[in-house]
């Protein structure tokens, strides 16, 4: 990636796109916290499990070592005496690894919690190709990494130089030192190095964590027209959107025309709004709009009522009260029951008349 590239990554990734690199396992993981907890987690079960693992070692190899000349030298023989041995290192290895193992689990989990990506997973035949193996060999990525392991090396060995190099006079003189006593002494020193290559991968994991999610968020940041185009994907185009939109309308416009020949009454403005109600008795229990309109629209709704002989009424007040807060297909509400049944009781007696 070029640094033009880079530079043009201004946008903070959206969800849509951190989701869509967890989906493909693009997450930032630290192999230094996954190294110093399976550090301390073998440290802890060296400590729990190495008299059990002594001693199953110690049945295992003492007849090699005791009586090597009960040893078989036949092929079935050989093969049933190294199966064997091999199951019982097993065996007594099993807590231990499995340990190891849960612990490195644990380690992913815990930073980037339970990631699913079969595509992660999924064989990648492109990555054996020898020349892009050699181009990734030699990127930038692989000279950061082989940078922060020489670096992790050297803060290693400063901390434990600091260590050692005050007490080098009293490891020299060891040898001469009564057993139990240079035992509690190496035991000791053995100690301090575990904690001091310890404290020193605590301060190595946290910076590599951090810095891996530096980096992790810098590669998922987008340009100006990545997130355009993803947000055209997400809602749609608009030019799409307001196609749709208009077609939409076409037709309950179509549908709301072919209502007003049913309607009972057209209450007008008289010019600005026209809103078609329709009323029967035994069906409803109040009268429903059928139709409604402004400008242009009313005056096609008034000319099909003129046309039908549906009964125009004018009211300018209830007309616009029924434009603004009734939609098509639904109820007057009860605060124009009123004025809209005096407008019915008039359209009835009308017809009456007539």
């Amino acid at each position: 990636m070029s640094e033009e590239d880079d530079s043009s990554k201004t946008e903070e990734p959206t969800g849509k796109r951190l989701e869509k690199a967890r989906e493909e396992g693009n997450v930032p993981i630290s192999q230094e916290i996954k190294s110093l907890i399976m550090l301390i987690g073998g440290i802890v079960a060296l400590g729990m499990f190495a008299p059990h693992l002594a001693s199953s070692l110690k049945t295992t190899l003492t007849p090699f070592i005791a009586h090597p000349d009960a040893m078989p030298t036949d092929f079935e023989g050989l093969r049933a005496l190294i199966a064997s041995t091999m199951l019982d290192v097993g065996l007594a290895l099993l807590w231990p690894i499995s340990i190891l193992v849960g612990l490195a689990i644990i380690s992913v989990i815990g930073q980037v919690g339970f990631v699913y990506s079969p595509k992660r997973a999924a064989p990648a035949f492109d990555k054996l190709s020898i020349i892009k193996g050699l181009g990734q060999f030699f990127s930038m990525k692989r000279v950061v990494e082989v940078g922060k392991s020489l670096l992790k090396l050297g803060l290693i060995g400063v901390a434990l130089g600091f260590v050692v190099w005050p007490r080098l006079d009293w490891l020299l003189q060891t040898p001469g030192m009564p057993t139990e006593a240079m035992l509690i002494k190496v035991r000791n020193i053995l100690l301090l190095l575990v904690a001091t290559v310890t404290g020193v991968m605590l301060l190595i994991a946290v910076g590599d964590m951090l810095y891996v999610r530096f980096q992790s968020h810098k590669k998922l940041k987008m340009t100006k027209q990545e997130v355009k185009d993803e947000h055209k994907q997400s809602e749609g185009d608009p030019q799409v959107k307001s196609r749709i939109r208009a077609l939409r309308m076409e037709r309950v416009r179509r549908r709301m025309m072919a209502a007003v020949p049913s309607a009972d009454v057209v209450i007008t403005n008289p010019t600005h709004f026209a809103v078609a109600l329709s009323y029967k008795i035994e069906d409803m229990a109040a009268p429903k709009v059928v139709a409604k309109g402004a400008d242009l629209i009313a005056k096609k709704i008034r000319e099909i009522a003129e046309e039908n002989d549906v009964p125009i009424v004018e009211n300018p007040p209830l007309a616009r009260a029924l434009f603004a807060s009734v939609e098509i297909d639904q109820f007057i509400p009860q605060e124009h029951y009123r004025p809209v049944a005096e407008v019915i009781s008039y359209v009835m007696k009308l017809k009456k008349t007539r």
